[in-house]
């Protein structure tokens, strides 16, 4: 099982019996791997201390989301891996679960659940795949006007049943093997953001199901700090430049370069709408200028990344 998160990804490897039996975990014999990527408090000597025994590799700088749950791959043995972020809860019967569907559904490769927040309010937990036009509507607030348009966050479906998806998100992140022999795990080109988005378009294009399990959940605390109006401080601004950076990448890679350009146009375009709603209302320090500096991260980044080809780190 594998456990992850942004800033400090701790990576636990879960395998079927046919590996060295290290955790048992609601009846499921499981091999543990620890990832910590470069945390700036004791959670190394934490996790050797609790950890006694456990495979720990100890990242001396911060490689980033994908890069650190890549490094798990050697260690896998066993028929799934899950990756499960440090601020994500299982319920008591998610394991069991998921691997019982997992064995009886063998083209599904990718499966997520029901993620809830620590308010227990319902958190996105299987999304669509972005395109240049559906970022804009949704950016501009025009997306009321196209009712059957598919917005990546869609939240207007029935959560109480199995669905194929196209993509899930990776605080809960149960993997087939074959998939990771297929297909690899995450593209080392993006640092954070869109790498399970990506690998899930690479799974379904080899063939292989994404799907929304909603028989059990996970407590993610992550999603409240999402909703936060952190945007403007240091560490919001370098989250909001990881975003963009790996749009760009994303788009360029499995959309090709009219994709790409159409982004970065339609991006300029809705942050130009905002900007001037927001002088309109007068709200300059909060809005427009919010809106022009973003406008310019955008195309500062897409000239940095030559036009989406290459990440930045």
């Amino acid at each position: 099982m594998c456990v992850c998160s942004c800033v400090v990804p701790l990576l636990f490897a879960m395998i079927s019996v046919h590996g060295r039996l290290l955790v048992k975990q609601g009846g499921l014999d499981c091999k543990l791997v620890i990832i910590d990527n470069a945390s700036r408090d004791e959670s190394v000597a934490i996790l050797r201390r609790e950890f006694p025994g456990q495979l720990l590799i100890a990242n001396h700088a911060n490689v980033g989301f994908g890069r650190a749950n890549n490094q798990a791959v050697p260690y896998l043995d066993g028929p799934y891996t899950l990756l499960l972020n440090s601020d994500a809860f299982l319920s008591q019967d998610t394991l069991g679960k998921t691997i019982d569907y997992m064995n009886a559904h063998p083209r599904c490769g990718i499966l997520g659940v029901k993620l809830i927040g620590r308010d227990g309010v319902l958190q996105p937990s299987a999304r669509y795949f972005p395109t240049p036009w559906s970022l804009f509507l949704s950016r501009t607030g025009l997306s009321r006007f196209f009712k059957r348009l598919r917005l990546m966050d869609d939240m207007n479906w029935d959560h109480a049943s199995v669905r194929l998806c196209d993509w899930v998100p990776g605080c809960f992140y149960l993997i087939r093997k074959e998939v990771i022999d297929q297909i690899g795990l995450f593209d080392p080109r993006y640092f954070l953001y869109y790498e399970e988005m990506d690998h899930c378009l690479a799974a379904k294009r080899a063939g292989w199901e994404v799907v929304f399990y909603p028989h059990t959940s996970v407590v993610h605390v992550g999603g409240e700090s999402a909703r936060s109006e952190g945007q403007l401080t240091p560490q919001g601004r370098q989250i909001e430049s990881l975003q963009i950076e790996s749009e760009l990448l994303y788009f360029r890679k499995n959309c090709g370069r009219v994709a790409v350009w159409s982004n970065v146009l339609l991006t300029t375009l809705a942050d130009a709408m905002n900007a001037l709603k927001n002088l309109v209302r007068r709200k300059w320090g909060s809005g427009t200028a919010t809106n022009l500096r973003h406008l310019l991260v955008v195309w500062d980044l897409f000239r940095r990344t030559s036009w989406g080809t290459r990440p930045t780190r």
